[in-house]
């Protein structure tokens, strides 16, 4: 079954010193990335571009104005609560960038860590980051991904239109 739209939002990871800027979202209620780590980031207002939606996001959510993100990656993420739930589908724009002017704040979505890029894949992530993680070190241009979900498991995931895990049981969403 499919929505008739597509939520567009964007999510961006700060680089400094060998550490990505992580948020650990534990503070919103009904929260889909409720425990874990995740990058900053959000929904783009009616009328905002994409590179508009990652500045605002970030300030709102760190303190720090943003002044070189680089898109580096269009993610199509499906998600279904169980298998005969409604889909819930997001176009996510991914950022990186290491320039940034300002001070950080408290986040109300959670924690704002600075994390070593080697621990990061120790975190509770979403099975798919694990995925662009890969490719965002390295450093390949501007790529592509769907990743598809049950709950937290991810049952579909394509690169540049390529599959690159499809498990067993379950078809495409």
């Amino acid at each position: 079954m499919y929505t008739e739209s597509m939520l567009n939002t964007t999510l961006g990871y700060i680089e400094k010193n060998g550490k990505y800027l992580m948020l650990h979202r534990t503070k919103k209620k009904n929260d889909i990335n409720h425990d874990k780590w995740i990058g900053i980031g959000g929904k783009m207002e009616c009328g905002e571009t994409v590179l508009s939606c990652m500045q605002r996001e970030c300030k709102e959510e760190t303190g720090y104005d943003w002044h070189d993100p680089k898109l580096r990656a269009i993610i199509t993420f499906n998600f279904q609560k169980e298998e005969d739930d409604p889909l819930f589908s997001e176009l996510m724009f991914l950022f990186t960038g290491h320039e940034i002017s300002g001070q950080q704040k408290e986040c109300d979505e959670g924690e704002l860590v600075w994390i070593p890029k080697e621990e990061i894949a120790n975190l509770p992530l979403w099975e798919g980051d694990h995925l662009f993680f890969e490719q965002l070190e390295k450093d390949q241009e501007l790529f592509y991904m769907r990743l598809d979900y049950i709950g937290d498991r991810l049952i579909f995931a394509s690169y540049n239109e390529k599959t690159i895990l499809k498990k067993e049981g379950k078809e495409k969403i």
